[in-house]
């Protein structure tokens, strides 16, 4: 099942996702073959690093908040919110 995942960061905690940024590439790339996309979420003026959007598929939501609960980013206490929500990709196909 595909889920969409959209984390913001908590205010004032630029440094925690730097400082969590190595860490958790290495928790993605673990996961690879479960990303169907994966990124920062950035302000308006397309630098600074607001959150993170990422799309997976995995067995069901369980297997999804434990990959959360294992993530550096979550670790470290860098969102304020995490939804998820069940997806469909349908383009391109």
């Amino acid at each position: 099942m595909q889920f969409a995942i959209y984390c913001l960061d908590k205010e004032g905690h630029v440094q925690t996702r730097l400082d969590n940024r190595p860490a958790h590439a290495e928790h993605l790339k673990a996961h690879n073959d479960q990303l169907l996309l994966a990124g920062p979420l950035l302000s308006d003026d397309g630098n600074t690093m607001l959150g993170s959007l990422l799309v997976v598929e995995m067995a069901d939501r369980a297997a999804v908040d434990r990959f959360l609960a294992a993530d550096p980013y979550s670790k470290a206490g860098l969102f304020q919110s995490v939804t998820v929500k069940p997806f469909r990709k349908v383009f391109p196909q």
